[in-house]
């Protein structure tokens, strides 16, 4: 601490000095402490509530074909034009909407494509389902249907590739 030297005074001399008092300074660093392990906390709660928003899909064995009747083989096409065709072994396909508008303008599933495949899924207890999609199809389409099908716990369905005979099979539609 630098001291100032006043005149007529020796400078190793002791009397006459006069001592000057420092003023005490305190920070207290206790909200600071407080603010940052509040904000670290809820950080850490945050990222730890928030989930990311995966699909589980299980995928069989490799052990080869499955043999299913065709009678039990319900398969449901998405082209991409907004419609869907579903059909039972090797039957014409029926054409159903597959989206409809609800109240506040969102578009879900149809109440037809729901009704028919809760009908199909009671009449028979074997029915597996074969789900392809086509290339002008929206992801988000695929991501519904699994969707509904894991509400109406429908655990029995596939995923299979859109093929040029899907094509023919849609023009042959009702």
């Amino acid at each position: 601490m630098g001291m100032v030297d006043t005149p007529g005074e020796g400078r190793g001399r002791k009397a006459g000095k006069r001592k000057n008092r420092r003023i005490g300074f305190r920070l207290d660093m206790t909200p600071m402490v407080d603010v940052a392990f509040l904000l670290l906390t809820f950080f850490m709660l945050t990222t730890t509530f928030s989930k990311s928003n995966t699909m589980e899909i299980n995928i069989p064995p490799e052990r080869g074909e499955v043999k299913v009747a065709g009678s039990n083989i319900l398969t449901l096409r998405i082209p991409g034009d907004g419609m869907a065709y579903c059909s039972l072994g090797d039957l014409r396909p029926k054409r159903i909407p597959l989206y409809e508008e609800e109240d506040d303008s969102r578009l879900s599933l149809s109440g037809e494509l729901r009704s028919l495949l809760r009908q199909q899924t009671t009449v028979n207890s074997k029915l597996v389902i074969v789900v392809k999609i086509g290339e002008k199809a929206r992801y988000k389409q695929l991501v519904d249907i699994i969707d509904e099908l894991n509400l109406m716990k429908i655990d029995r369905f596939s995923l299979d590739d859109y093929t040029p005979q899907d094509d023919l099979e849609i023009r042959k539609a009702v």
